[in-house]
């Protein structure tokens, strides 16, 4: 009975902090599947040490410490989960057929905002965000893990050090090198937080609908200069709006042979499409994470206003301003330009990425039918 009592009670106190823990595990291994499974392992290993625990850090640190530990141990030995645009050059042949599957990379997975804590999504939405996730499977295990802990957990560096068994100078070395490996390999556009509000919604619905319409010109309405499409698991992917669109319009077909779910990943705004067949039904085809940039152009001139109209202000929010945090303190992990107010000004929003997962099993975790009815 007292063995049961203390079960439920460590059910009730570490519960909470699950979805905290998955998002965690994600940073870390980039695959859903796999934080998962640590999830689990981390409270089966806080069970059996659970009589220990004397309450010298908090339960919510302490979780944290024993799924850090299962993290680095199962990163021992594994390569980085990619996508196709970390792997090679864009392709220059986009009505050719795509080669064969890659189905040796263990690819970057998509995770659904609906299995995270929807706090954990507000309060640190960059941190989730696809191409970041992606860029932080580049780092080493333990500078991943450091770079993790200190700019997206606020950890002070002596509790990183203790957890790590290493000194706070070491901490600190190796913070550094993960920021600077990460400036290395991270492009300024996948360091910009994403606009979340009426504007992403609506242009999202004219996604879904240029699709279902087969209207090319409607999608290149949407679709920044240097837009990216790329599809793991097949290693191509394509640069640029007239390759991308080359690629699309040979494939879409005519109107309704492809349709659309809304959905959202990563803390973005996502799509599951669905392509007819030669029966009629429409069945799951790829899910789409879309990676959204908001620019903006200067008001019209106000007479009344002491100022007038900066002709010489650029029209784009500016990607070299500093990098700001996600969460507290200046860090490598920190977002440009965009957060939730606007600036002032005229704003548009336009594509800059295609991530487009071509796996139907991905439906299920989204919540998504595998056949359109």
């Amino acid at each position: 009975m007292a063995a049961t009592t203390d079960r439920d009670e460590f059910v009730r106190l570490t519960d909470p902090y699950r979805r905290e823990l998955l998002a965690h595990c994600y940073r870390m291994l980039g695959s859903v599947d796999d934080a998962e499974d640590l999830v689990q392992e981390t409270y089966l290993r806080a069970w059996r040490s659970y009589d220990g625990y004397e309450g010298r850090a908090s339960l919510r640190t302490w979780l944290h410490r024993i799924a850090t530990n299962t993290c680095l141990t199962a990163l021992e030995g594994r390569v980085r989960r990619p996508l196709p645009s970390g792997l090679g050059e864009p392709s220059d042949a986009p009505e050719e057929p795509l080669r064969a599957r890659a189905a040796d990379v263990p690819w970057l997975q998509p995770l659904p905002d609906a299995l995270v804590d929807p706090a954990t999504v507000v309060a640190a939405r960059g941190s989730l965000r696809l191409a970041l996730v992606a860029t932080l499977q580049n780092l080493p295990a333990r500078q991943r893990a450091v770079l993790i802990l200190r700019d997206v957990l606020a950890w002070r560096a002596p509790e990183v050090a203790a957890l790590l068994g290493t000194s706070t100078a070491a901490v600190k070395s190796t913070l550094q090198r993960a920021r600077a490996r990460l400036d290395e390999v991270a492009p300024d556009e996948d360091l910009v937080t994403e606009p979340d509000g009426p504007e992403d919604r609506e242009l999202l619905d004219r996604y879904m609908a240029a699709f279902e319409h087969a209207d090319m010109d409607a999608l290149l309405g949407l679709l920044q200069d240097g837009v990216e499409l790329e599809m793991p698991p097949y290693l191509e992917w394509f640069s640029g709006t007239k390759d991308v669109l080359r690629f699309l319009g040979a494939r879409v077909g005519e109107p309704g042979r492809v349709r659309m779910v809304p959905t959202r990943a990563n803390g973005q705004r996502a799509v599951g499409a669905y392509e007819r067949g030669a029966d009629g039904v429409h069945r799951a085809h790829s899910l789409q994470v879309l990676h959204v940039r908001l620019l903006h152009a200067p008001r019209a001139l106000d007479v009344h206003a002491p100022r007038a109209l900066d002709v010489h202000a650029p029209r784009a929010l500016d990607v070299h301003a500093p990098r700001a945090h996600l969460v507290h303190a200046p860090s490598a992990l920190g977002v440009r330009g965009v957060h939730s107010s606007r600036a002032p000004g005229v704003h548009e929003v336009r594509i800059a990425r295609i991530t487009a997962f071509l796996d139907p099993e991905l439906f299920g975790r989204f919540g998504l039918p595998q056949v359109l009815s």
